[in-house]
């Protein structure tokens, strides 16, 4: 059931947002479409397969184990059923927000994270474009969360279902009205202020880390309203990859073991 709502949601508005994006698109691609969605979608059935067969249980079902256990914060006090669900999503995205700083500022985690970022263009299979480690890695990450707060099942569905909509529809190529973009960016992550996360510059590479909620990039000072140079003559990317032949599928699934960290990671050392 849990599976089924997931890949439900993801389709439809995969191809939303997909559709927009031919109808309207922000940006012109720099690199072929063909060969990316190839890669970027050979990716996430890669994962999706992997977390299956590697991870017994997901973030989902250790939320009902938790709450039979009467494990967590949450399964400490008897709130209705709406208010933890919300507290779950809302603490469950913090904790994707500071998971995503430390995948920019611990350099091993970095190589990883390093294929969601070697992407020469920003369009909505750039939202699943994460190397298979970093996902494990995450649902791990949000299984220890879940088992500490005690989310109860349906918040930890919702949150997820939300994570995948928001990845897509942040990392959309699609133009949106600006004053409506002013507006929406204080509810939500959007295009136009996840689009400079993707900046080749670092201090742009490193600044608006949310994915769900805009509010933790101000809160913590990691918030930066604009390129530098605009979102049409930003250059999308990392410097050290900018070959697209060395970007394929193969290539990619090797890139945190053969590939260099470049000036990104925050807390690198400077030579």
């Amino acid at each position: 059931m849990e599976l089924a709502v997931r890949l439900i949601c993801f389709a439809a508005i995969f191809a939303v947002i997909a559709g927009w994006e031919f109808q309207n698109p922000r940006r012109k691609l720099a690199s072929s479409k063909f060969w990316r969605w190839f890669s970027n979608l050979s990716i996430v059935a890669i994962n999706t397969l992997l977390v299956r067969l590697i991870l017994p249980i997901a973030a989902y079902d250790m939320a009902f184990i938790a709450r039979s256990h009467h494990w967590g914060i949450l399964n400490q006090w008897d709130l209705p059923l709406w208010v933890s669900a919300l507290l779950s999503v809302i603490a469950l995205d913090f904790a994707i927000y500071l998971q995503h700083v430390m995948f920019h500022a611990v350099p091993i985690f970095w190589r990883f994270h390093m294929m969601h970022h070697s992407d020469l263009d920003f369009d909505v299979t750039t939202g699943i474009r994460f190397h298979p480690i970093e996902i494990l890695l995450s649902m791990l990450i949000k299984m220890g969360v879940v088992t500490i707060i005690g989310a109860p099942p349906i918040g930890v569905l919702l949150f997820e279902v939300l994570l995948n909509a928001t990845s897509i529809f942040n990392h959309g190529n699609v133009a949106l009205w600006p004053p409506l973009d002013k507006y929406l960016r204080l509810l939500v992550v959007t295009p136009e202020m996840h689009r400079v996360h993707h900046s080749v510059i670092a201090g742009e590479t490193n600044s608006n880390f949310g994915f769900n909620f805009p509010w933790w990039d101000r809160l913590f000072a990691t918030y930066q309203a604009q390129p530098k140079f605009g979102h049409l003559r930003m250059t999308i990317g990392l410097h050290q990859f900018r070959d697209s032949k060395k970007l394929t599928l193969p290539h990619l699934l090797a890139l945190p073991f053969i590939g260099e960290t470049g000036e990104y990671p925050i807390h690198r050392e400077a030579k």
